[in-house]
């Protein structure tokens, strides 16, 4: 099997997914140590080291602030929304099969998320656990992006990320238990999340032919600046070949 180059696009998703992991995992040793030390809380720990909260938000807001304009190191999945990557195809037929779906995966997500919400109002859980969440909910993103999506396979069933009716949904669903945390910093980026997601929508209802892979080439295969299906695919080839190896290996080991 031809081996391809990661992308620029995809290496920048590789990027996210590094310094997302790590933050998540410095978030849970910071939580882990207030939990059984009984130290301060991580949201008070933030608010006397502003420097640190300084930089976690200003990352976050950048990223979603970039999302509102055109660039050529996103994804074609969230770039279609602009005018200058329509691309007509000569076909008038707007096809956008999953908009049902969206509605469920909005009910989902909102009842999925009810729950820790209910559980943070009755004091059960707390702040600490709310960030930790919106945390493990960013690494889980760029996993959705490079290696599975839940949504993709089993509510949307459309075939990559270029063609998802949803991709700049994913913010507002990260930052969905910031909802609880009664900080101007959480609110504000809970805030720019849901402005980015309500820009996606209107442009989808005033331009759904942008959506639309029957009217639009740019979410045609040859157009696509990711090539993650590539990539996911030597994916599946690696494993399938440790999978072939460890195999043989367990059968020579009881010969």
């Amino acid at each position: 099997m031809k081996k391809h180059r990661l992308t620029v696009v995809s290496a920048m998703h590789y990027v996210r997914l590094t310094y997302r992991s790590v933050l998540f995992v410095l978030l849970l040793v910071t939580y882990l140590e207030y939990r059984f030390n009984a130290g301060e809380e991580i949201t008070a720990l933030l608010d006397k080291r502003p420097p640190i909260l300084i930089v976690l938000w200003v990352v976050f807001a950048l990223e979603m602030t970039l999302r509102f304009f055109p660039s050529r190191f996103e994804s074609p999945g969230c770039q279609k929304q602009f005018a200058r990557n329509y691309i007509k195809s000569g076909n008038t037929d707007i096809q956008v099969n999953d908009n049902n779906a969206t509605v469920l995966v909005a009910l989902v997500w909102i009842c999925f998320n009810g729950i820790f919400g209910a559980l943070r109002m009755m004091n059960i859980l707390d702040d600490g656990v709310m960030i930790l969440l919106c945390s493990a909910y960013s690494v889980c993103d760029m996993i959705c992006i490079l290696f599975f999506c839940p949504f993709q396979t089993w509510f949307l069933k459309n075939k990559c990320c270029t063609s998802c009716r949803i991709y700049n949904w994913d913010y507002a669903m990260m930052f969905t238990p910031l909802f609880f945390v009664r900080r101007d910093y959480a609110w504000s980026l809970l805030a720019l999340s849901v402005a980015l997601l309500v820009r996606w929508e209107i442009t989808f209802f005033r331009h759904p032919e942008r959506f639309s892979e029957s009217t639009n080439e740019y979410l045609h295969c040859q157009h696509c600046t990711e090539k993650l299906c590539m990539h996911k695919r030597q994916l599946t080839t690696l494993w399938q070949q440790i999978e072939a190896y460890t195999a043989e290996r367990i059968k020579k080991l009881k010969i």
